[in-house]
């Protein structure tokens, strides 16, 4: 009996410890990027990302981060680079957690970028893509500020595109904007911009 208790102590500290390290090493990540240290946060979450198998968070903010960089980069050769990488991770992440709005997301947001990059030549190959994503995700989770607000702006910038009035989309943004007050985030770590 002794012996089985020294071992669920043991089993339950390691686990705890675990999460501990988890929750210790993302907040540190945060906090890099707070401080507007992004290689640093990058570099955390990839070690977190190997040590932590089955989550996909940080496999999300490795994709995030290297989406944000892409929005300004003239040079194809970096941007391919980052958006490589970004896809990348999004897949592993997708692996762990399939059909999650929040992914979806962030694959319009990837592929969004080579479309901001080089309109002519990515355009065709992937609008229809996003606007499926994005449909699909809102089909999952109406109620998910990212979500509705992405599809509202994917759905402005497309009317843009096609000279049509994008003002009619407004009032989905507007919707978006209460949901961030009240969606509720399975963890501090879980998106949540």
């Amino acid at each position: 009996m002794r012996l089985l208790t020294t071992f669920v102590c043991i089993v339950t500290s390691t686990i705890v410890g675990a999460q501990t390290n988890f929750e210790k090493g993302m907040q540190k990540a945060f906090d890099f990027w707070e401080a507007k240290k992004i290689n640093e946060a990058e570099n955390l979450f990839e070690r977190i990302a190997n040590a932590e198998k089955d989550s996909w968070l940080p496999h999300y903010y490795i994709a995030q981060i290297n989406s944000l960089k892409s929005w300004d980069e003239k040079d194809e050769q970096v941007l391919r680079a980052q958006l490589d990488k970004a896809q990348k991770h999004l897949d592993l992440a997708m692996l762990t957690s399939e059909n999650n709005p929040e992914l979806m997301v962030m694959q319009g947001q990837i592929l969004t970028n080579w479309i901001a990059f080089d309109g002519m030549t990515y355009g065709m190959k992937y609008s229809a893509r996003i606007s499926e994503l994005y449909n699909k995700a809102y089909q999952l989770e109406p109620n998910n500020p990212r979500v509705v607000l992405c599809r509202a702006d994917w759905a402005m910038g497309t009317a843009r595109y096609f000279g049509q009035d994008p003002s009619k989309h407004c009032k989905d943004v507007e919707s978006a904007i209460p949901l961030f007050e009240s969606f509720k985030i399975e963890s501090e770590f879980h998106p949540n911009w």
